[in-house]
Protein backbone atom coordinates (compact mmCIF):
# COMPACT_ATOMS: atom_id res chain seq x y z
CA UNK A 1 0.00 0.00 0.00
CA UNK A 2 2.82 2.42 0.91
CA UNK A 3 4.56 1.65 -2.36
CA UNK A 4 1.35 2.37 -4.31
CA UNK A 5 0.87 5.69 -2.54
CA UNK A 6 4.51 6.59 -3.20
CA UNK A 7 4.17 5.72 -6.90
CA UNK A 8 1.05 7.83 -7.23
CA UNK A 9 2.80 10.71 -5.48
CA UNK A 10 5.66 10.53 -7.99
CA UNK A 11 3.16 10.48 -10.88
CA UNK A 12 1.44 13.56 -9.49
CA UNK A 13 4.77 15.36 -9.12
CA UNK A 14 5.70 14.49 -12.69
CA UNK A 15 2.31 15.60 -13.93
CA UNK A 16 2.58 18.91 -12.07
CA UNK A 17 5.63 19.74 -14.16
CA UNK A 18 3.50 19.55 -17.29
CA UNK A 19 0.70 21.74 -15.95
CA UNK A 20 0.39 25.32 -17.29
CA UNK A 21 2.51 27.70 -15.27
CA UNK A 22 1.76 31.26 -14.37
CA UNK A 23 3.96 32.57 -17.18
CA UNK A 24 1.88 30.88 -19.83
CA UNK A 25 -0.10 33.09 -22.16
CA UNK A 26 -3.83 32.66 -21.78
CA UNK A 27 -6.02 32.90 -24.87
CA UNK A 28 -9.70 33.77 -24.87
CA UNK A 29 -12.15 32.32 -27.38
CA UNK A 30 -12.03 35.37 -29.65
CA UNK A 31 -8.24 35.21 -29.91
CA UNK A 32 -8.32 31.45 -30.56
CA UNK A 33 -10.81 31.85 -33.40
CA UNK A 34 -8.93 34.81 -34.90
CA UNK A 35 -5.61 32.94 -34.81
CA UNK A 36 -7.13 29.77 -36.28
CA UNK A 37 -8.73 31.70 -39.13
CA UNK A 38 -5.37 33.33 -39.93
CA UNK A 39 -3.35 30.11 -39.88
CA UNK A 40 -5.69 27.29 -40.88
CA UNK A 41 -4.51 25.58 -44.05
CA UNK A 42 -8.01 25.05 -45.45
CA UNK A 43 -8.72 28.76 -45.04
CA UNK A 44 -5.45 29.58 -46.80
CA UNK A 45 -6.45 27.35 -49.72
CA UNK A 46 -9.76 29.18 -49.98
CA UNK A 47 -7.91 32.49 -49.92
CA UNK A 48 -5.75 31.31 -52.82
CA UNK A 49 -8.87 30.28 -54.75
CA UNK A 50 -10.39 33.72 -54.11
CA UNK A 51 -7.23 35.45 -55.34
CA UNK A 52 -7.21 33.31 -58.48
CA UNK A 53 -10.84 34.28 -59.18
CA UNK A 54 -9.86 37.94 -58.76
CA UNK A 55 -7.10 37.46 -61.35
CA UNK A 56 -9.56 35.79 -63.75
CA UNK A 57 -11.89 38.78 -63.37
CA UNK A 58 -9.04 41.18 -64.10
CA UNK A 59 -8.15 39.19 -67.22
CA UNK A 60 -11.76 39.27 -68.42
CA UNK A 61 -11.97 43.05 -67.98
CA UNK A 62 -8.77 43.68 -69.96
CA UNK A 63 -10.02 41.56 -72.88
CA UNK A 64 -11.92 44.62 -74.17
CA UNK A 65 -8.71 46.49 -74.88
CA UNK A 66 -6.76 46.28 -78.14
CA UNK A 67 -3.75 44.04 -78.34
CA UNK A 68 -0.38 45.03 -79.80
CA UNK A 69 2.14 42.62 -81.32
CA UNK A 70 5.56 43.19 -82.85
CA UNK A 71 7.21 40.75 -85.26
CA UNK A 72 10.69 40.45 -86.73
CA UNK A 73 11.89 37.73 -89.11
CA UNK A 74 14.89 36.82 -91.24
CA UNK A 75 15.03 33.97 -93.75
CA UNK A 76 17.49 32.39 -96.22
CA UNK A 77 16.40 30.80 -99.51
CA UNK A 78 18.61 28.43 -101.55
CA UNK A 79 18.23 26.63 -104.91
CA UNK A 80 16.21 27.18 -108.03
CA UNK A 81 13.29 29.58 -107.95
CA UNK A 82 10.86 31.12 -110.41
CA UNK A 83 11.98 34.50 -111.75
CA UNK A 84 10.02 37.45 -113.06
CA UNK A 85 10.61 36.35 -116.71
CA UNK A 86 8.93 33.02 -115.95
CA UNK A 87 12.19 31.06 -115.91
CA UNK A 88 13.91 29.14 -113.15
CA UNK A 89 17.32 30.11 -111.88
CA UNK A 90 19.52 29.04 -109.01
CA UNK A 91 19.75 32.10 -106.78
CA UNK A 92 20.37 32.51 -103.06
CA UNK A 93 18.31 35.19 -101.35
CA UNK A 94 17.85 36.67 -97.88
CA UNK A 95 14.88 38.59 -96.56
CA UNK A 96 14.26 40.54 -93.37
CA UNK A 97 10.85 41.74 -92.24
CA UNK A 98 9.49 43.92 -89.43
CA UNK A 99 5.85 44.47 -88.54
CA UNK A 100 3.60 45.82 -85.78
CA UNK A 101 -0.09 44.92 -85.64
CA UNK A 102 -3.08 45.55 -83.42
CA UNK A 103 -6.64 44.27 -83.28
CA UNK A 104 -9.73 45.45 -81.39
CA UNK A 105 -12.80 43.27 -80.84
CA UNK A 106 -15.85 45.28 -81.88
CA UNK A 107 -18.58 42.69 -81.49
CA UNK A 108 -18.21 39.17 -80.08
CA UNK A 109 -21.82 38.17 -79.62
CA UNK A 110 -21.73 39.70 -76.11
CA UNK A 111 -19.16 37.12 -75.09
CA UNK A 112 -16.87 39.62 -73.35
CA UNK A 113 -19.48 41.32 -71.11
CA UNK A 114 -20.93 37.93 -70.16
CA UNK A 115 -17.47 36.59 -69.38
CA UNK A 116 -16.83 39.59 -67.13
CA UNK A 117 -20.16 39.06 -65.37
CA UNK A 118 -19.39 35.34 -64.93
CA UNK A 119 -15.96 36.15 -63.48
CA UNK A 120 -17.54 38.57 -60.99
CA UNK A 121 -20.00 35.90 -59.84
CA UNK A 122 -17.21 33.34 -59.55
CA UNK A 123 -15.25 35.78 -57.40
CA UNK A 124 -18.26 36.37 -55.16
CA UNK A 125 -18.75 32.60 -54.83
CA UNK A 126 -15.06 32.17 -53.96
CA UNK A 127 -15.39 34.82 -51.24
CA UNK A 128 -18.39 32.96 -49.78
CA UNK A 129 -16.42 29.69 -49.90
CA UNK A 130 -13.73 31.45 -47.88
CA UNK A 131 -16.33 32.68 -45.37
CA UNK A 132 -17.71 29.14 -45.09
CA UNK A 133 -14.24 27.79 -44.32
CA UNK A 134 -13.83 30.47 -41.63
CA UNK A 135 -17.19 29.55 -40.12
CA UNK A 136 -16.31 25.85 -40.05
CA UNK A 137 -13.00 26.38 -38.27
CA UNK A 138 -14.67 28.83 -35.85
CA UNK A 139 -17.20 26.20 -34.79
CA UNK A 140 -14.48 23.58 -34.40
CA UNK A 141 -12.38 25.91 -32.27
CA UNK A 142 -15.38 26.86 -30.10
CA UNK A 143 -16.18 23.18 -29.52
CA UNK A 144 -12.56 22.37 -28.60
CA UNK A 145 -12.40 25.48 -26.38
CA UNK A 146 -15.46 24.41 -24.41
CA UNK A 147 -14.03 20.91 -24.12
CA UNK A 148 -10.96 22.40 -22.44
CA UNK A 149 -13.19 24.36 -20.04
CA UNK A 150 -15.10 21.18 -19.26
CA UNK A 151 -11.90 19.26 -18.48
CA UNK A 152 -10.60 22.17 -16.41
CA UNK A 153 -13.65 21.96 -14.15
CA UNK A 154 -13.37 18.19 -13.88
CA UNK A 155 -9.69 18.53 -12.95
CA UNK A 156 -10.59 21.05 -10.26
CA UNK A 157 -13.30 18.75 -8.90
CA UNK A 158 -10.78 15.90 -8.82
CA UNK A 159 -8.30 18.05 -6.84
CA UNK A 160 -11.06 19.03 -4.42
CA UNK A 161 -11.81 15.36 -3.90
CA UNK A 162 -8.17 14.72 -3.08
CA UNK A 163 -8.31 17.46 -0.46
CA UNK A 164 -11.54 16.01 0.95
CA UNK A 165 -10.06 12.51 1.11
CA UNK A 166 -6.94 13.81 2.86
CA UNK A 167 -9.10 15.56 5.47
CA UNK A 168 -11.01 12.33 6.08
CA UNK A 169 -7.71 10.45 6.34
CA UNK A 170 -6.51 12.86 9.02
CA UNK A 171 -9.73 12.28 10.96
CA UNK A 172 -9.58 8.51 10.62
CA UNK A 173 -5.93 8.49 11.70
CA UNK A 174 -6.82 10.51 14.78
CA UNK A 175 -9.78 8.22 15.55
CA UNK A 176 -7.57 5.15 15.11
CA UNK A 177 -4.99 6.48 17.53
CA UNK A 178 -7.78 7.26 20.02
CA UNK A 179 -9.31 3.85 19.55
CA UNK A 180 -12.47 5.18 17.91
CA UNK A 181 -11.75 3.59 14.51
CA UNK A 182 -10.30 0.30 13.42
CA UNK A 183 -7.05 -0.11 11.51
CA UNK A 184 -9.00 -1.33 8.47
CA UNK A 185 -10.97 1.92 8.37
CA UNK A 186 -7.71 3.86 8.56
CA UNK A 187 -6.18 1.81 5.74
CA UNK A 188 -9.33 2.22 3.68
CA UNK A 189 -9.09 6.01 4.07
CA UNK A 190 -5.49 5.81 2.84
CA UNK A 191 -6.60 3.77 -0.16
CA UNK A 192 -9.29 6.34 -0.94
CA UNK A 193 -6.65 9.12 -0.98
CA UNK A 194 -4.52 7.10 -3.40
CA UNK A 195 -7.48 6.39 -5.68
CA UNK A 196 -8.52 10.06 -5.71
CA UNK A 197 -4.94 11.11 -6.50
CA UNK A 198 -4.94 8.69 -9.42
CA UNK A 199 -8.26 10.15 -10.62
CA UNK A 200 -6.77 13.64 -10.37
CA UNK A 201 -3.81 12.56 -12.52
CA UNK A 202 -6.19 11.12 -15.12
CA UNK A 203 -8.27 14.32 -15.08
CA UNK A 204 -5.07 16.32 -15.60
CA UNK A 205 -4.10 14.10 -18.52
CA UNK A 206 -7.52 14.62 -20.08
CA UNK A 207 -7.05 18.37 -19.73
CA UNK A 208 -3.64 18.19 -21.40
CA UNK A 209 -5.09 16.21 -24.30
CA UNK A 210 -7.92 18.73 -24.69
CA UNK A 211 -5.37 21.56 -24.81
CA UNK A 212 -3.39 19.58 -27.39
CA UNK A 213 -6.47 19.16 -29.60
CA UNK A 214 -7.19 22.88 -29.42
CA UNK A 215 -3.57 23.84 -30.16
CA UNK A 216 -3.56 21.58 -33.21
CA UNK A 217 -6.71 23.27 -34.51
CA UNK A 218 -4.90 26.58 -34.11
CA UNK A 219 -1.94 25.18 -36.11
CA UNK A 220 0.38 25.89 -33.17
CA UNK A 221 3.72 24.08 -33.44
CA UNK A 222 3.45 22.91 -29.83
CA UNK A 223 0.97 23.15 -26.93
CA UNK A 224 3.80 24.26 -24.61
CA UNK A 225 3.16 27.59 -22.90
CA UNK A 226 -0.41 27.56 -24.20
CA UNK A 227 -3.48 27.85 -22.02
CA UNK A 228 -6.93 29.40 -22.30
CA UNK A 229 -8.71 32.07 -20.36
CA UNK A 230 -11.58 30.61 -18.35
CA UNK A 231 -14.43 33.13 -18.73
CA UNK A 232 -17.21 33.54 -16.24
CA UNK A 233 -20.03 31.59 -17.85
CA UNK A 234 -23.37 33.08 -16.80
CA UNK A 235 -25.99 30.48 -17.44
CA UNK A 236 -28.79 32.91 -16.57
CA UNK A 237 -28.07 34.67 -19.87
CA UNK A 238 -29.32 31.54 -21.64
CA UNK A 239 -32.71 31.53 -19.98
CA UNK A 240 -34.33 33.15 -23.01
CA UNK A 241 -36.69 31.18 -25.19
CA UNK A 242 -35.11 29.35 -28.09
CA UNK A 243 -35.97 30.69 -31.54
CA UNK A 244 -37.89 28.25 -33.72
CA UNK A 245 -35.99 26.46 -36.53
CA UNK A 246 -38.14 28.11 -39.21
CA UNK A 247 -37.40 31.62 -37.96
CA UNK A 248 -33.68 30.87 -37.71
CA UNK A 249 -33.68 29.37 -41.21
CA UNK A 250 -35.42 32.42 -42.68
CA UNK A 251 -32.54 34.54 -41.37
CA UNK A 252 -29.74 32.11 -42.19
CA UNK A 253 -30.78 31.38 -45.77
CA UNK A 254 -30.21 35.04 -46.65
CA UNK A 255 -26.70 35.28 -45.25
CA UNK A 256 -25.04 31.89 -44.84
CA UNK A 257 -21.96 31.52 -47.09
CA UNK A 258 -22.81 28.02 -48.35
CA UNK A 259 -26.17 29.20 -49.68
CA UNK A 260 -24.78 32.42 -51.10
CA UNK A 261 -21.96 30.59 -52.92
CA UNK A 262 -24.43 28.13 -54.47
CA UNK A 263 -26.69 31.01 -55.52
CA UNK A 264 -23.83 32.93 -57.19
CA UNK A 265 -22.78 29.80 -59.08
CA UNK A 266 -26.34 29.32 -60.30
CA UNK A 267 -26.41 32.92 -61.53
CA UNK A 268 -23.08 32.29 -63.21
CA UNK A 269 -24.57 29.30 -65.06
CA UNK A 270 -26.95 31.67 -66.87
CA UNK A 271 -23.94 33.71 -68.00
CA UNK A 272 -22.20 30.54 -69.17
CA UNK A 273 -25.19 29.77 -71.40
CA UNK A 274 -24.96 33.22 -72.97
CA UNK A 275 -21.22 32.78 -73.50
CA UNK A 276 -21.84 29.51 -75.31
CA UNK A 277 -24.59 31.11 -77.41
CA UNK A 278 -22.26 33.94 -78.48
CA UNK A 279 -20.62 31.54 -80.96
CA UNK A 280 -23.83 31.69 -83.04
CA UNK A 281 -23.35 35.42 -83.72
CA UNK A 282 -20.98 37.07 -86.23
CA UNK A 283 -17.64 38.26 -84.86
CA UNK A 284 -16.49 41.74 -85.90
CA UNK A 285 -13.01 43.08 -85.24
CA UNK A 286 -10.85 46.01 -86.32
CA UNK A 287 -7.22 45.55 -87.28
CA UNK A 288 -4.28 47.81 -88.18
CA UNK A 289 -0.58 47.34 -88.75
CA UNK A 290 2.75 48.59 -90.01
CA UNK A 291 5.34 46.55 -91.91
CA UNK A 292 8.56 46.83 -93.94
CA UNK A 293 10.97 44.41 -95.64
CA UNK A 294 14.56 44.08 -96.86
CA UNK A 295 15.63 41.71 -99.69
CA UNK A 296 19.14 40.65 -100.71
CA UNK A 297 19.86 38.56 -103.84
CA UNK A 298 23.29 36.94 -104.20
CA UNK A 299 25.29 38.05 -107.21
CA UNK A 300 23.23 41.16 -107.84
CA UNK A 301 23.39 44.76 -106.79
CA UNK A 302 21.00 45.38 -103.90
CA UNK A 303 19.73 48.63 -102.46
CA UNK A 304 20.95 49.60 -99.04
CA UNK A 305 19.23 48.20 -95.96
CA UNK A 306 17.97 51.60 -94.79
CA UNK A 307 16.72 52.48 -98.25
CA UNK A 308 14.73 49.28 -98.64
CA UNK A 309 13.17 49.63 -95.21
CA UNK A 310 12.02 53.13 -96.16
CA UNK A 311 10.81 52.20 -99.64
CA UNK A 312 9.05 49.00 -98.55
CA UNK A 313 7.26 50.60 -95.57
CA UNK A 314 3.49 49.95 -95.68
CA UNK A 315 0.44 50.39 -93.46
CA UNK A 316 -2.94 48.80 -93.33
CA UNK A 317 -6.25 49.15 -91.55
CA UNK A 318 -9.22 46.90 -91.92
CA UNK A 319 -12.35 45.37 -90.49
CA UNK A 320 -12.84 41.63 -90.28
CA UNK A 321 -16.23 39.96 -90.10
CA UNK A 322 -16.57 36.26 -89.36
CA UNK A 323 -20.00 34.68 -89.83
CA UNK A 324 -20.51 31.20 -88.36
CA UNK A 325 -22.29 28.92 -90.82
CA UNK A 326 -21.62 25.37 -89.68
CA UNK A 327 -19.23 24.23 -86.94
CA UNK A 328 -20.21 20.56 -86.70
CA UNK A 329 -22.88 21.30 -84.03
CA UNK A 330 -20.21 22.13 -81.44
CA UNK A 331 -21.92 25.38 -80.43
CA UNK A 332 -25.27 23.69 -80.01
CA UNK A 333 -23.73 21.02 -77.79
CA UNK A 334 -21.88 23.61 -75.71
CA UNK A 335 -25.19 25.42 -75.13
CA UNK A 336 -26.86 22.16 -74.16
CA UNK A 337 -24.03 21.33 -71.77
CA UNK A 338 -24.25 24.79 -70.18
CA UNK A 339 -27.98 24.37 -69.63
CA UNK A 340 -27.44 20.99 -68.01
CA UNK A 341 -24.86 22.62 -65.73
CA UNK A 342 -27.46 25.23 -64.82
CA UNK A 343 -29.98 22.54 -63.92
CA UNK A 344 -27.39 20.73 -61.82
CA UNK A 345 -26.45 23.91 -59.97
CA UNK A 346 -30.12 24.69 -59.30
CA UNK A 347 -30.49 21.31 -57.62
CA UNK A 348 -27.28 21.90 -55.70
CA UNK A 349 -28.70 25.19 -54.41
CA UNK A 350 -31.87 23.44 -53.25
CA UNK A 351 -29.80 20.69 -51.64
CA UNK A 352 -27.69 23.30 -49.83
CA UNK A 353 -30.82 25.01 -48.50
CA UNK A 354 -32.30 21.71 -47.34
CA UNK A 355 -29.04 20.74 -45.66
CA UNK A 356 -28.97 24.11 -43.89
CA UNK A 357 -32.54 23.63 -42.65
CA UNK A 358 -31.72 20.11 -41.42
CA UNK A 359 -28.64 21.42 -39.61
CA UNK A 360 -30.71 24.13 -37.94
CA UNK A 361 -33.40 21.63 -36.95
CA UNK A 362 -30.81 19.31 -35.45
CA UNK A 363 -29.12 22.21 -33.64
CA UNK A 364 -32.49 23.36 -32.27
CA UNK A 365 -33.56 19.99 -30.92
CA UNK A 366 -30.07 19.35 -29.57
CA UNK A 367 -30.36 22.66 -27.73
CA UNK A 368 -33.79 21.73 -26.39
CA UNK A 369 -32.55 18.36 -25.18
CA UNK A 370 -29.38 19.79 -23.67
CA UNK A 371 -31.46 22.43 -21.85
CA UNK A 372 -33.64 19.72 -20.33
CA UNK A 373 -30.59 17.64 -19.40
CA UNK A 374 -28.91 20.65 -17.82
CA UNK A 375 -31.81 21.45 -15.49
CA UNK A 376 -32.29 17.78 -14.64
CA UNK A 377 -28.60 17.30 -13.92
CA UNK A 378 -28.60 20.42 -11.72
CA UNK A 379 -31.41 18.96 -9.63
CA UNK A 380 -29.71 15.55 -9.48
CA UNK A 381 -26.42 17.15 -8.46
CA UNK A 382 -28.00 19.15 -5.66
CA UNK A 383 -29.76 16.05 -4.36
CA UNK A 384 -26.61 13.91 -4.60
CA UNK A 385 -24.54 16.56 -2.84
CA UNK A 386 -27.05 16.86 -0.01
CA UNK A 387 -27.13 13.08 0.33
CA UNK A 388 -23.33 12.95 0.45
CA UNK A 389 -23.09 15.65 3.11
CA UNK A 390 -25.53 13.74 5.33
CA UNK A 391 -23.64 10.51 4.76
CA UNK A 392 -20.36 12.28 5.48
CA UNK A 393 -21.64 13.38 8.90
CA UNK A 394 -22.82 9.86 9.65
CA UNK A 395 -19.47 8.45 8.57
CA UNK A 396 -17.52 10.89 10.72
CA UNK A 397 -19.71 10.05 13.71
CA UNK A 398 -19.38 6.33 13.09
CA UNK A 399 -23.02 5.84 12.11
CA UNK A 400 -22.18 4.74 8.56
CA UNK A 401 -19.48 2.47 7.19
CA UNK A 402 -16.90 3.22 4.51
CA UNK A 403 -18.85 1.40 1.82
CA UNK A 404 -21.90 3.60 2.33
CA UNK A 405 -19.72 6.72 2.42
CA UNK A 406 -17.87 5.80 -0.78
CA UNK A 407 -21.11 4.95 -2.56
CA UNK A 408 -22.66 8.31 -1.64
CA UNK A 409 -19.54 10.15 -2.74
CA UNK A 410 -19.34 8.22 -6.03
CA UNK A 411 -22.97 9.08 -6.77
CA UNK A 412 -22.27 12.73 -6.09
CA UNK A 413 -19.16 12.74 -8.28
CA UNK A 414 -21.09 11.20 -11.15
CA UNK A 415 -23.94 13.67 -10.73
CA UNK A 416 -21.47 16.58 -10.58
CA UNK A 417 -19.64 15.37 -13.68
CA UNK A 418 -22.93 14.96 -15.55
CA UNK A 419 -23.97 18.46 -14.49
CA UNK A 420 -20.74 20.02 -15.73
CA UNK A 421 -20.96 18.17 -19.03
CA UNK A 422 -24.63 19.15 -19.47
CA UNK A 423 -23.77 22.79 -18.74
CA UNK A 424 -21.19 23.05 -21.49
CA UNK A 425 -23.28 21.01 -23.89
CA UNK A 426 -26.20 23.40 -23.33
CA UNK A 427 -23.91 26.41 -23.70
CA UNK A 428 -22.41 25.10 -26.95
CA UNK A 429 -25.76 24.18 -28.50
CA UNK A 430 -27.22 27.57 -27.64
CA UNK A 431 -24.23 29.37 -29.15
CA UNK A 432 -24.58 27.31 -32.33
CA UNK A 433 -28.17 28.50 -32.70
CA UNK A 434 -27.02 32.09 -32.24
CA UNK A 435 -24.30 31.48 -34.81
CA UNK A 436 -26.88 30.45 -37.41
CA UNK A 437 -28.63 33.74 -36.70
CA UNK A 438 -25.45 35.64 -37.55
CA UNK A 439 -24.29 36.30 -33.98
CA UNK A 440 -20.50 35.83 -33.60
CA UNK A 441 -19.25 33.02 -31.37
CA UNK A 442 -18.47 34.36 -27.92
CA UNK A 443 -18.93 33.24 -24.30
CA UNK A 444 -19.86 36.70 -23.02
Amino acid sequence: MKQNIKSIGIAIAAFSLTLPCAAQERWDLEKCISYAVSHNLTVKQREAARDKSAIDLNTAKWSRLPDLNGNASHSFNFGRSLQANNTYQSINTQSTGFSVSTSIPLFTGLQIPNTIALSKLNLMAAVEDLNKAKEDISIQVASAYLQVLFNQELAKVAEDQVSLSKDMLVQKEAFFKNGKASESEWMEAKARVAQDQLSAVQAGNNLSMALLDLSQLLELPSPDNFDIEAPEVKMDQLEKELTSPTDIYNQAVLTKPAVMAAMYRLQGAAKSIKIAQSAWYPQLSFGAGLSTNYYKVSGRENAQFRTQLRDNFSQYVGVSLSVPIFNRLSTRNRVRSARLDQTTLSWQLEETKKSLYKEIQQAYYNAVNSKTQYYSSETANEAAESSFQLMKEKYVNGKANATEYNEARTNWMKALSDCIQAKYEYLFRTKILDFYKGIPLTLE
